[in-house]
């Protein structure tokens, strides 16, 4: 793929742009990762809240992020990751991805974790973080984990619902829909699907620890035993506009170099999308 010397905007990308989601080159440094992208073909990167603190510490300026992002046609449009249930940490969090929207234009924050209080509870601050985010230009979609009490899509959804925040809705990974959250699902409308999140991985876990099995055993698209026709076909029914991100968090794949492996992350999406 070709390298372009100016960035998209992250709110400009859509089902035909790819996105390289910051834990599949999780111990990259910010060049590998962004040069990466580019060699990949992807139009942006997400990029971790506890990342961008780590950079900002070791010296670097936004504008310094900025001309590198640039430089490489490459666009910072994810934020991992906030919990809006955990108040401790929710100023300190949300005061970085706020930083981060602002200074990179993102489009999309990721919510994740338990809730652990009632769904009316929930849904207040779920509706709290997406009135917040909406004053820097931000979606927020929840990630829902067969191994929390938001579990399932339509658990998600009806937080997202319940919240009714026009910028609020849902996180799809494949892998939590293949194993054990579909419930719901394929009842996702397309305007509340945010952000789409694709790998491949065996039906039975390889790990019986779901957190280990899905940090660490994540394959290719294509490479696995997922369903990712079927997948693709329920989202592009729900008529979602989102682009299509990559997280693959593999041990085997993170102990090679970062450029080759994002070229087939990005080679395998964009078959599994018949996309050239």
């Amino acid at each position: 793929m070709s390298v372009s010397n100016a960035s998209r905007n992250p709110h400009d990308l859509g089902p035909t742009d790819q996105v390289l989601s910051h834990f599949s080159l999780r111990y990259a440094t910010i060049e590998e990762r962004v040069e990466a992208a580019a060699a990949g073909g992807f139009a942006g990167i997400g990029l971790y809240t506890g990342a961008y603190e780590q950079l900002r510490t070791d010296g670097w300026t936004d504008a310094d992020l900025r001309a590198l992002c640039a430089a490489n046609g490459v666009c910072v449009a994810e934020i991992e990751a906030i919990r809006p249930w955990a108040r401790r940490e929710l100023a300190t969090l949300t005061e970085t991805a706020f930083a981060m929207a602002d200074a990179f234009g993102c489009r999309y924050l990721q919510s994740i974790g338990s809730h652990h209080t009632t769904a009316e509870a929930a849904a207040g601050r779920f509706g709290e973080l997406c009135d917040a985010a909406a004053a820097h230009d931000l979606l927020v979609g929840i990630e829902f984990l067969p191994f929390t009490d938001v579990a399932t899509a339509g658990d998600a959804l009806a937080i997202v619902e319940r919240a009714d925040r026009p910028n609020g809705g849902v996180c799809v990974d494949v892998w939590h829909v293949n194993r054990g959250g579909r419930d719901g699902f394929t009842e996702l409308p397309g305007e509340r699907i945010m952000a789409i999140q694709m790998n491949d991985g065996t039906i039975a876990p390889e790990d019986t620890d779901y957190y280990n099995d899905c940090l660490t055993n994540r394959r290719l698209v294509g490479d696995g035993e997922f369903d990712i026709a079927g997948f693709v076909s329920d989202l592009r029914a729900s008529g979602t506009k989102a682009p299509w991100a990559v997280e693959i968090i593999s041990t085997a794949l993170q102990a090679l170099p970062a450029v080759p492996t994002a070229i087939r992350m990005g080679q395998t999406l964009r078959a599994a999308l018949a996309i050239d």
